[in-house]
């Protein structure tokens, strides 16, 4: 008897997206002695199966299965869901042409039969588009999972999983092999916690508070207020007024203000910090005795501090008032990028109260010059943001930062400018709706958490509900693609990654470090260094 030609159930009812069919037990335990893994898993949840039409297959993956008590306890019941169909070579019976979605459906009575390697082969076969192998697909060991390139960037993509499944290997994997695919790239990414440093020391740009020199200037008044401005009601709006009319006229005395004619408070151009306090003091003087001084000296104190404070010297140094704006923006996005397509940016040692500052204006910094390069036809961006639910949170968690706001703008509108948004992150849950929804590929790694795994689902295309269901019972380092990257939805064992392009995310070894001893009053002393220095 051959396990792989002979059926191994029929189908009970048809509906629009899925069906129910009844499997032979006995078939089943059949076909698991079977050499071929696709044959093994037949008929098993998350296992393929194919049903036979009038011009070829159909192809399904199956739900949920329950036993069904009327038949001697011999048939099992199961939902499927539809995942295409394929011609059928006449000769030799095989599968080819397979495409996404249905257009002649079964009836019912029509024999079921199980999916073998070779028919997984040629589903998931690339269609021609320029792709990148990141694993191979499950259940077979050799064939390769392949993502497309060009979809999953165009339409944004988001990378999910609970912290320990693997998540900062598998992003750097897909990182890497789309900077081997494309060495001519332009790839920012936002690295709240220093983990990626290592993995592109020898593939990409690092940037920290030592070399990321980025000018004060470039902020917006938005970026300003969040910075300059901790007040809140009545006194923020007349604080607000106060630093937009000098904020204005210090930009306005820069001599490429004069060369523009028209300035506005947001327009990139240098100024002198000594010129904002210096309009602050000068408005100031011409109150009358009566009028509260306080808003004048609350900006004005906090702008002095900033200037003393040695944290803050990567961003507001008297050293970076020079107009390197253009530098700035090539060196950033990589343009060119010398065989290095990917800047890391390492935001661990930015002070927390400006985090988010940073990284919005980092990230608005690639949108409006994706508005502005317009005409000259340039490179597209990918701006990828790890822990993304800490800058785009939900409602709930919302904290009126700028960042917020712009990475939701990209999400929305980036991709009609060249903008290609990659969001990481273990709290889906946590993020804000919207912007999950307009991620064109996921990949989902384990969620451990009932209301993530929900989350997902929801914004999930239908015919991936069957695949969603394994998502708790994934293994480390295995996930499940849907979406516009992949022809069909598809659960995927990510390749090793080479020890020198690992991200240093390792979880510490508690019972190896605590059997070993010495030294430690050394490191204290180093450590408490280090602190006190805080990065000068």
């Amino acid at each position: 008897m051959d396990s792989a030609r002979d059926p191994i159930g029929v189908v009970l009812d048809i509906a629009g997206s899925g069906s129910q069919v009844a499997l032979d037990l006995q078939r089943l335990n059949e076909c698991m002695d079977h050499a071929d893994p696709s044959i093994a898993l037949a008929g098993q949840v998350g296992s393929q199966i194919k049903i036979r039409t009038r011009d070829g297959w159909l192809l399904a993956s199956v739900r949920n299965q329950k036993q069904d008590r009327r038949n001697d306890g011999n048939c099992v019941v199961a939902n499927i869901d539809f995942m295409g169909e394929g011609k059928e070579e006449k000769l030799t019976g095989k599968i080819h042409g397979f495409r996404r979605g249905v257009t002649r459906y079964p009836i019912p009575g029509a024999m079921v039969y199980p999916a073998t390697t070779e028919d997984l082969r040629q589903i998931y076969a690339s269609d021609g588009r320029s792709s990148i192998q990141i694993g191979t697909v499950y259940p077979t060991s050799d064939i390769r999972a392949g993502v497309y390139i060009d979809a999953m960037l165009g339409k944004h993509f988001a990378l999910l999983g609970s912290t320990g499944t693997g998540k900062s290997t598998s992003a750097a994997l897909i990182l890497h092999r789309i900077c081997e695919a494309a060495p001519q790239g332009h790839v920012l990414m936002i690295d709240p916690h220093g983990e990626y440093s290592a993995a592109f020391k020898n593939y990409g740009m690092i940037f920290d508070v030592s070399n990321l020199q980025m000018p004060y200037w470039l902020m917006n008044f938005e970026e300003h207020c969040e910075v300059l401005l901790k007040s809140s009601g009545n006194d923020l709006q007349n604080d607000r007024d106060i630093l937009a009319k000098c904020l204005l006229a210090a930009r306005s005395k820069n001599r490429l203000a004069a060369n523009m004619g028209k300035i506005t408070v947001d327009s990139p151009i240098p100024y002198l910090l000594s010129d904002l306090t210096g309009m602050i003091q000068d408005e100031m003087g011409k109150l009358d005795k009566a009028t509260n001084t306080a808003p004048y000296m609350r900006i004005k104190t906090k702008i002095e501090e900033l200037k003393a404070d040695p944290r803050y010297q990567f961003m507001f140094s008297g050293m970076l008032v020079g107009d390197t704006m253009g530098e700035f923006i090539s060196k950033l996005f990589r343009m060119p990028g010398d065989g290095k397509p990917i800047s890391i940016v390492d935001v661990s040692g930015v002070p927390s109260d400006i985090t988010s500052t940073v990284v919005a204006v980092l990230s608005r910094l690639v949108f409006d010059f994706a508005i502005w390069g317009r005409s000259e036809k340039t490179n597209p961006i990918l701006l990828v943001c790890e822990e993304a639910h800490r800058y785009v949170p939900n409602e709930r968690n919302a904290d009126g930062n700028s960042v917020g706001r712009v990475l939701s703008r990209i999400a929305k509108e980036g991709r009609k400018y060249g903008i290609s948004l990659g969001l990481i992150t273990q709290r889906p849950s946590d993020l804000a709706e919207g912007v999950l929804s307009q991620c064109g590929t996921i990949i989902s790694m384990r969620l451990n958490n009932d209301r993530d795994q929900a989350f997902v689902k929801a914004a999930m295309p239908e015919g991936a509900r069957g695949f969603l269901d394994s998502i708790p019972a994934l293994r480390n380092r295995e996930c499940i693609i849907c979406g516009e990257g992949v022809s069909i939805p598809i659960r995927v064992s990510f390749d090793n990654l080479e020890e020198a392009k690992r991200p240093a995310s390792e979880d510490p070894s508690f019972v190896e470090l605590w059997n070993q001893g010495g030294g430690e009053e050394d490191a204290v002393f180093r450590t408490v260094q280090r602190w006190r220095a805080q990065g000068c």
